[in-house]
């Protein structure tokens, strides 16, 4: 547990060094990793729109819960 804190505050202390530019960036390199693998797999297109839509609002659960939360 103590390894895994110390962790999570290195990986804070270096996003913090980022721009937004930086972590636009960083999204925008991994939306092309994620359609270099739907063309090297194509099986994976296969799958129902509807597993993609899931698997996208659980990932967006956090940050927009984040987003609209007021101080």
């Amino acid at each position: 547990m103590r390894l895994m804190k110390a962790f999570m505050e290195d990986m804070n202390r270096r996003v913090k060094r980022c721009s937004i530019i930086d972590v636009k960036l960083a999204q925008g390199s991994a939306m092309f990793l994620a359609l270099i693998l739907a063309k090297l797999f194509p099986q994976i297109m296969t799958i129902s729109i509807w597993w993609f839509v899931v698997l996208l609002l659980l990932c967006a659960i956090k940050p927009v819960s984040i987003f609209c939360a007021k101080k």
